[in-house]
């Protein structure tokens, strides 16, 4: 399940938590750390977790025109990033984003969009997944669709058991591509076709 921001954020309170969780670590925020608590506030609340203040599913709405077929559509290798909830940690990589259209199809732009609109949160990865897809469903009344997420994760390469090439990879089957029948075997033969190794 998504976490759900339960008030608007409070930049001036984080950065000055920021700069107490600096002391607590034993470093007073000044010299190269005076301005850490007001940079790492705005980060958050401008990128890292931006997602937020989007509303995927109305930008899909907006978008949408009527499909001329029932072709289809994938589109690979969607840069995107998100927050480890338990570490508050980054991850980075990449989306593959597949839906078969149910009557309604949108620009790749929007789907990129929706991407980063469940990704700029504190989210797990096989949540985001699932999120996505199901946006697709909901919104344009898409009647199958599968998200691949190719992601490295912070918390696992660099603390723990440090693995720094490791890559995680989820799929979340939705629709008609969650049960078996040609459109599974349709959807499923696409996104394994190219591989999608382009990138690491």
């Amino acid at each position: 399940m998504e976490s759900k921001r339960s008030t608007p954020p409070d930049r001036v309170a984080a950065a000055r938590a920021i700069d107490a969780f600096l002391r607590a670590l034993g470093h007073e925020p000044e010299g190269e750390l005076a301005d850490t608590g007001r940079l790492v506030a705005d980060a958050w609340c401008d990128e890292l977790i931006s997602g937020y203040t989007d509303e995927p599913a109305a930008r899909l709405r907006a978008g949408a025109i009527a499909a001329t077929s029932n072709d289809l559509v994938l589109v690979r290798s969607i840069a995107t990033a998100m927050m480890c909830p338990h570490h508050l940690l980054p991850s980075h990589g990449y989306a593959d984003v597949l839906y078969l259209p149910g009557g309604s199809v949108v620009g790749f732009g929007a789907i990129a969009r929706v991407v980063s609109a469940h990704t700029r949160r504190l989210v797990l990865q096989e949540v985001a997944g699932r999120a996505i897809g199901q946006t697709l469903l909901d919104a344009i009344g898409a009647r199958g669709a599968i998200v691949r997420l190719r992601m490295v994760h912070t918390c696992f390469a660099i603390r723990g058991d440090a693995q720094p090439s490791a890559r995680v990879e989820t799929v979340a089957l939705l629709g008609t591509c969650e049960v078996e029948g040609a459109d599974r075997m349709l959807a499923l033969g696409a996104l394994t076709a190219g591989g999608g190794d382009a990138h690491p």
